[in-house]
């Protein structure tokens, strides 16, 4: 396949838009299948994972590849939740250009915002595909209209619609100047006929834009314009090219994914506006010997790729989704794995087709292919031929930004769910696992509600576990405000040989974040030099159960100044308990407070829901740092105990009607308000 030929697209939108319905019907558009499959019946080419058929929305990244008009169209079709919008962020690395869809009925939401930034970072060239123009409330030009407000953008229709929701049949060609009329059955077939007579000023309105707009790409074509030449078909379509691939403006299609209508069209739009790898800025790398740049130019030599999906199936193992952005790769081949210095066998590469896998024996430069079992091989990855060392930037990912206590149902499943947890670890790049050592409790992160529920269907579907998810345990914490001294002596008699230890302690507060600090301070032998480390260890697990609710105490230091002991009966097991009891006596005394996390909150939240975002942040207790202005919207910087933020996600998302976004971090402990401090006594000891 010629390097010029090759189209790599993301379809990317906000859920629920219509992305994975579009490329269905692509494909039978393109002969790859031969029905239309429906997600909403459950019978989607792309949608095959078992939890996105049941909840009817894509999950992960799909890749299918077609052949069109002599041309190699691969489709990645992108989820559009704001859960699963990680998984977006990583496509758009791979390809050239995006196609927007844009619902008719609900224009552009936050999510579409938030992809549509996705596509600005990497440089891709846009058009706009206004889908569900058959459905009740559709209107193409309020769509247009919300498109140039939201992004800043020149929307420019090369299509304007026959009609609207149930009476919408059809679609004007600005460019060509014809009306094609579609049959009831969606068979994407049409006539072409002369533009009614009722649309032919709205037509004529729309082609004078068209032509104004195509005309500014080139000297030679503004003064034909001006001097009121008609330009050609030819260089209008040359004119559309050159101001897509520069991002002059951005062409806009309509359409019915569901009653095929439009999508031919989409695809020979794709092919004539978007541009082929060799068509836009090269990927960089670098030289991981000689720390020099590397430009991937499609004909380099030089074998250049990148792994930007991994799926995980039961069966056919690891499957490595990637894209080859210089010179080529052969099956029955060797590569380089530049982050892991390992070599990979590449034995068969695949085209994809939805979960249909295609052999291939080559693939060159631009091509997106998979490959499976690869040994050492993660997301993000970087492979080489070998002679040129070179590694890609991994694109940045948000932190997750919701946590569940994960529980087997089942002891017996314990092995079985932490082992299918690492492999869709491998597979899903907005996941964290990790044990929480103040609370014990096995922590699954993720990017929302719906993701970590996925998590937890996807881990019965794949590997046969149930689970459940509950909400994590705040990992509170211990400290002291006071001073106190007090002895720990252990004494048993019990007939032969007895136990015997005796401590005196000091414990005094230290800095936050000091941690624990033992202080040998025996003078004159009092307690024998083999004994101290059996006090400093009762101490110190004493001290990991706290005194007042069970959580860990820290920054505090403890001196050990006297005791005594016997000859016979004293041992290191007695000097440790006689350790622990001193503790938890004199801790007591010294002032016990409890601590609670504090989370740095980044939020951003659209102008008219600012007020009610920092009055909701206030009635957590948190503490707002600062407010910039941002586009479309303000950046909240405030400072809130964890506790007031542990189900944040879904109540910022209803203040905001989904147009809020926010990450968190740790930010450090402090003292919990006595007010508040008794309640949770109360409630970790009924627990």
């Amino acid at each position: 396949m010629e390097i010029g030929r090759i189209r790599n697209v993301a379809f990317i939108s906000h859920g629920g838009a219509g992305k994975t319905s579009l490329a269905e019907a692509i494909l039978f558009n393109a002969g790859a299948v031969n029905r239309i499959g429906s997600v909403e019946n459950g019978t989607s080419f792309m949608d095959f994972d078992p939890v996105e058929i049941k909840r009817k929305l894509s999950i992960h990244s799909k890749v299918s590849s077609i052949e069109w008009n002599k041309h190699l169209i691969n489709i990645v079709d992108t989820p559009g939740y704001s859960n699963f919008l990680h998984e977006t962020k990583a496509a758009v690395t791979a390809v050239g250009g995006a196609v927007v869809i844009a619902s008719a009925i609900t224009g552009v939401k936050a999510e579409t915002q938030r992809v549509w930034q996705y596509a600005d970072d990497n440089d891709l060239a846009k058009i706009v595909f206004v889908n569900k123009m058959d459905k009740d409330r559709a209107d193409f030009f309020r769509a247009l209209g919300d498109i140039e407000k939201s992004f800043n953008v020149v929307p420019l229709p090369i299509f304007i619609p026959i009609g609207k929701e149930n009476d919408f049949k059809g679609i004007i060609d600005l460019v060509k100047m014809k009306a094609y009329i579609y049959p009831a059955e969606p068979t994407a077939q049409y006539k072409v006929e002369d533009i009614p007579a009722e649309y032919a000023a709205e037509a004529e309105k729309y082609r004078g834009k068209l032509l104004e707009a195509v005309s500014e790409t080139d000297d030679e074509l503004i003064e034909k314009f001006l001097e009121g030449e008609e330009l050609t078909e030819e260089e209008i379509e040359k004119g559309l090219r050159e101001g897509t691939i520069r991002k002059q403006f951005i062409p806009v299609l309509c359409g019915s994914a569901v009653k095929n209508i439009g999508s031919k069209l989409l695809l020979e739009a794709i092919i004539k506006y978007l541009p082929s790898p060799l068509e836009r800025e090269y990927k960089i790398a670098k030289n991981i010997e000689s720390g020099e740049d590397f430009i991937a130019v499609p004909d380099e030599a030089e074998l250049s790729a990148f792994v930007f999906k991994t799926f995980i199936d039961p069966f056919a193992g690891k499957l490595s989704l990637i894209r080859i952005f210089s010179g080529e790769m052969k099956s029955d081949s060797e590569v380089f794995n530049t982050n892991k210095e390992e070599k990979e066998r590449i034995a068969q590469l695949y085209l994809l087709q939805g979960k249909n896998h295609i052999k291939i024996d080559k693939a060159v430069a631009g091509q997106i292919v998979m490959v499976n079992k690869l040994k050492y091989t993660d997301t993000f990855d970087t492979l080489c031929g070998g002679k040129k060392k070179v590694v890609f930037p991994k694109p940045e990912l948000n932190e997750p930004v919701l946590a569940y206590s994960i529980v087997p149902k089942s002891k017996d499943d314990e092995d079985k769910v932490s082992s299918g947890l690492h492999r869709l670890m491998e597979e899903d790049m907005g996941i964290r696992v990790e044990r929480s050592e103040q609370t014990g409790q096995q922590l699954l992160k993720g990017m929302g509600q719906m993701h970590i529920e996925v998590v937890a269907e996807r881990l019965q579907n794949k590997f046969g576990v149930q689970v459940e998810l509950k909400t994590p345990k705040v990992p509170y914490m211990e400290t002291i405000r006071g001073k106190a001294k007090g002895q720990g002596k252990y004494k048993k008699q019990s007939g032969g040989r007895g136990q015997y230890g005796d401590v005196w302690i000091e414990i005094e507060p230290m800095p936050r974040g000091s941690g624990f600090e033992f202080a040998n301070n025996i003078v004159g032998g009092a307690v024998p030099r083999n004994y101290i480390p059996a006090v400093e260890k009762g101490i110190y697990e004493a001290s990991r159960e706290g005194i007042l609710a069970d959580f860990p105490l820290v920054d505090f230091r403890v001196s050990l100044y006297d005791g005594s002991y016997h000859s016979v009966d004293s041992s290191e097991m007695a000097f440790k308990i006689a350790g622990s009891m001193a503790f938890k006596k004199v801790a007591a005394e010294c002032k016990p407070v409890l601590l609670e996390p504090i989370m740095n909150l980044d939020v951003f939240v659209p102008d008219d829901t600012t007020g009610t975002v920092i009055g909701d942040l206030n009635s957590r207790r948190g503490r707002i740092a600062n407010v910039e202005p941002q586009a479309n919207g303000q950046h909240i910087r405030a400072e809130v105990p964890m506790a007031e933020v542990l189900a944040y996600a879904p109540d910022l998302r209803s203040m905001t009607g989904g147009h809020g976004m926010f990450t968190m971090e740790f930010c450090r402990y402090e003292e919990v308000p006595t007010h508040l401090m008794e309640k949770i006594i109360e409630e970790q000891k009924g627990a």
